[in-house]
């Protein structure tokens, strides 16, 4: 095994721990990543096919978008530092049938020890909850294949998105649990282009996704104000 490296908030990592239980529960505290997970889904597809690819899913909680990619015909890996999440995700696998590989890692470890491997990773939600984003960029970056893609999404640091989804999705609607998000952490598209150009990564597409409150459905746009998620490649 490689050196040890830490780049997780030990708070963040409690309060997934916390709502682990929950994390298969359709209308419960997790609703909303099961509502948008078609639309990720559908985005990533759009993009590359997944048909015998491996796939490596960076900070996968309970394994939602991990199964989906299984299921479209990935062979995928999930990583998580948080352990309860892990067994929800291992424990739902009885259910669904898939073989999904889960660890706890971080993925500056992860990287230490499987460098070049993946065709795609995936790191969905997980960078606005890490103290230092550029680490799991540049991890990211190291974990894939020349030609391999990468997929993230993330939130804005606007005003609009401490509006949508701190006041609106935590106090008001009560979509998310309260005190998901710190608006501090929240990133800029601007910073993960810069980082991703210094990992050596090309920008391929990026891509709003909205939440309409009174149709209650999601969709992808061209706004990058609340929600994005953003598609790069690995050349060299």
């Amino acid at each position: 095994m490689g050196k040890t490296l830490t780049n997780i908030d030990p708070d963040e990592i409690e309060k997934f721990n916390r709502i682990s239980d929950h994390w298969w529960d359709l209308s419960g505290e997790m609703k909303s990543l099961h509502d948008i997970n078609p639309l990720r889904m559908g985005y990533i597809k759009s993009r590359r096919t997944l048909d015998g690819l491996n796939i490596l899913d960076v900070g996968c909680g309970g394994g939602i978008l991990s199964e989906a990619l299984a299921f479209a015909g990935a062979h995928v890996t999930g990583i998580d530092m948080a352990l309860s999440p892990l067994r929800s995700a291992r424990a739902h696998l009885n259910v669904s049938g898939l073989k999904i590989d889960y660890q706890q890692s971080t993925v500056e470890n992860w990287a230490e020890n499987n460098p070049n491997s993946y065709d795609v990773v995936t790191c969905m939600e997980l960078i606005e909850h890490v103290p230092d984003p550029f680490s799991v960029v540049k991890s990211c970056a190291r974990l894939i294949k020349p030609g391999g893609d990468i997929f993230f999404a993330t939130i804005n640091r606007t005003l609009k998105a401490f509006i949508y989804i701190i006041i609106g999705g935590e106090y008001i609607l009560k979509i998310l649990p309260r005190k998901t998000h710190q608006f501090d952490r929240f990133i800029k598209p601007s910073e993960m282009d810069r980082w991703s150009k210094q990992a050596g990564l090309i920008r391929m597409d990026f891509t709003g996704m909205h939440y309409n409150l009174i149709t209650k459905k999601y969709r992808l746009g061209g706004d990058l104000s609340v929600n994005y998620l953003m598609h790069f490649k690995k050349t060299i």
